[in-house]
């Protein structure tokens, strides 16, 4: 819900929190929000803060959480052997929770979406997720709980993205992905974000404000009308080209940048080749990509083959995004091109 808080440096938020709270102007019903090195503390509508405290917001907070099941497994009943095949996690983006139901669980999957509506501090609609299918990413979901459209409003990093998550690619789990590479974005970069699905790269890289000019490219049409909704509440909308176009037809006659990000984890390795004409001159690639962990090496290798022998490549960094399966991780690859 959108109130008004109080947005201070992290290291200030207990001297800060101490002096609201003391003055009466700290709302404790709602949660404080973390944005990278920044809280944001909720604040009683009617107060005044002193101006020195730090900057007056509107931020969405969620409900301090009262007393009861500390997992929304505890609301389920269920026998004790189906018990242990509950998935431990879930995405929560903006009003909507997405999960995964086991195929042995099917049967239950109402019994779940009601826990997980109940146990989830504002969620109006629990959605099973049956993965991103086709060449636009669009995710299969299927309504077991709650109401209302699968469109939503998320935020993360201090921004809020214009999401439908029946209709165009969104993960909430790339979310300290999104502020890192932003965080590395040098003042007057260029940067291309391929396949940006609801553009949340572009937005943090935008939003972090030292890019120069960023280029948003999907082939939904709807995932580039959702990015394009999202920008028109911020003052950087000039410095974001948001394009609908299929990579085949926009890479053959696009310019090299200085930054690069492809976030198309099951089949990005294919376009490799024609993505890196675009990375300029000591510029970087972000690419994703969902790996084995026990094929890490080798795939590493498949990457350094695509990018081709024209430039000069180094490994600057790879790490884990997030676990995907049992046996794989969504990693990220970033990769330096020499400056001839």
């Amino acid at each position: 819900m959108t109130r008004p808080g109080l947005r201070v440096p992290r290291q200030r938020g207990e001297e800060v929190r101490r002096a609201l709270r003391e003055s009466g102007l700290l709302d404790t019903a709602w949660e404080i929000c973390r944005e990278a090195d920044h809280l944001v503390l909720p604040l009683v509508p009617e107060g005044a803060v002193p101006s020195d405290l730090g900057e007056r917001v509107e931020r969405d907070f969620a409900p301090v959480r009262r007393p009861g099941p500390s997992d929304y497994r505890e609301l389920v009943a269920l026998p004790t052997a189906e018990r242990m095949l509950l998935p431990r996690s879930f995405d929560v983006v903006g009003d909507i929770v997405l999960v995964r139901v086991p195929e042995e669980l099917e049967s239950s999957k109402e019994a779940i979406g009601a826990a997980l509506l109940a146990f989830v501090p504002g969620a109006r609609l629990v959605g099973a997720d049956r993965g991103v299918h086709g060449p636009e990413r669009r995710r299969e979901v299927e309504r077991i709980a709650g109401s209302g459209p699968w469109k939503t409003r998320h935020r993360e990093n201090g921004i809020e993205l214009d999401v439908d998550l029946a209709l165009a690619y969104f993960s909430p789990r790339l979310a300290r992905e999104h502020e890192r590479v932003a965080t590395e974005v040098a003042r007057g970069d260029r940067v291309y974000d391929l396949c940006c699905g609801v553009g949340p790269f572009a937005m943090a890289i935008a939003h972090d404000g030292r890019a120069r000019a960023v280029t948003a490219v999907d082939a939904n049409p709807v995932a580039i009308e959702l990015l394009s909704s999202s920008l028109r509440r911020y003052r950087y909308t000039d410095r974001v080209l948001a394009v609908a176009a299929r990579l085949e037809a926009f890479l053959p006659a696009a310019e090299p940048r200085e930054r690069v990000v492809l976030n198309l984890p099951h089949e990005g390795i294919k376009y490799l080749p024609s993505v890196a004409r675009l990375v300029g001159p000591r510029g970087r690639l972000y690419y994703y990509a969902v790996t084995p962990r026990a094929e890490l090496d080798g795939r590493t290798q498949a990457i350094m083959d695509a990018l081709g022998s024209e430039a000069t490549w180094t490994i600057v960094e790879r790490h884990v995004v997030h676990p995907y399966s049992p046996l794989s991780d969504l990693m990220a690859f970033v990769v330096e091109r020499a400056e001839r």
